[in-house]
């Protein structure tokens, strides 16, 4: 006879919108918590650390699903004064190493002391098909390569998956990394692998595997408007894409992430 799974309880932390609405997850079960992805800005990195001290109970981890800062920058912050793992894939950690400086000398200036001043890495690699036992709960790390970021993963664990920034529900995506070839091809591929699972989007509620459809339908008309605007890409046309994909997704928000990714879009399409 098989054993019952451990009870735990998923507590969700969204930023507000200077922190791009990114979610982290507290996972916690009868004897501690873990965490999935951490976080941007001062504030809001704050805010989660005093919604894990209210759950009374020791962080036993912290897993981050991919090589963007809104997702890695409160590790200093959740892990200080503790011996806590941090798990990533290694072509994750990797990213993180190679892009964190540049990040913070390129949204530093604009965040202010908002940004986190140092960055801690992720001190335990893991590989695709890793299993990690956090109190009973099994997670199942599996690596994607270049999706949305340079590096991108996602995490199972008893019918959920924590699939990072693989869909954006209800908020514009970033696409400045330039891989949205990729990015479709795996959402075509994971449409049918996470068939009957609850997922997890770091922007956005929770959903079924329509959320998957529904952000390759959006990358799909994101690259043909890039495509018949042309290149290269003036302000105006820049423009035209963001009125474009306002209509295409009307009212939601961070439509500023529409222009910071169409040059790299248009340098896929001519690649």
């Amino acid at each position: 006879m098989g054993g019952s799974m451990p009870e735990w309880t998923i507590h969700t932390y969204t930023a507000a919108e200077t922190g791009l609405f990114v979610n982290s997850y507290l996972l916690e079960t009868p004897t501690g918590v873990a965490v999935i992805d951490t976080n941007l800005l001062v504030d809001d990195i704050e805010a989660l650390r005093a919604r894990l001290k209210a759950l009374r109970k020791p962080l036993r981890a912290i897993f981050v699903t991919h090589a963007h800062p809104d997702h890695f920058n409160g590790a200093s912050a959740l892990v200080r004064d503790r011996e806590v793992p941090v798990y990533a894939l290694a072509p994750v950690a990797k990213v993180i190493r190679e892009t964190a400086d540049a990040k913070r000398a390129q949204w530093g200036p604009i965040y202010g002391d908002q940004w986190p001043a140092d960055t801690y890495y992720p001190n335990t690699e893991l590989a695709d098909g890793d299993q990690v036992d956090i109190d009973g709960i099994t997670f199942t790390a599996h690596d994607l390569g270049p999706n949305e970021s340079h590096a991108d993963s996602y995490f199972v664990a008893d019918g959920r998956a924590f699939i990072g920034d693989l869909a954006f529900h209800g908020t514009h995506p970033y696409t400045a990394d330039g891989h949205t070839t990729d990015w479709l091809n795996t959402l075509e591929r994971l449409e049918k692998e996470l068939q009957g699972l609850r997922l997890l989007p770091g922007h956005g509620q929770p959903g079924g595997v329509e959320l998957l459809a529904e952000q390759r339908r959006y990358l799909l008309h994101y690259r043909e408007v890039v495509r018949r605007l042309g290149t290269p890409l003036s302000d105006a046309a820049k423009a035209e894409l963001t009125a474009a994909m306002c209509r295409f997704q009307p009212d939601a928000p961070l439509s500023w992430l529409i222009a910071l990714g169409a040059d790299a879009v248009a340098a896929e399409a001519n690649s």
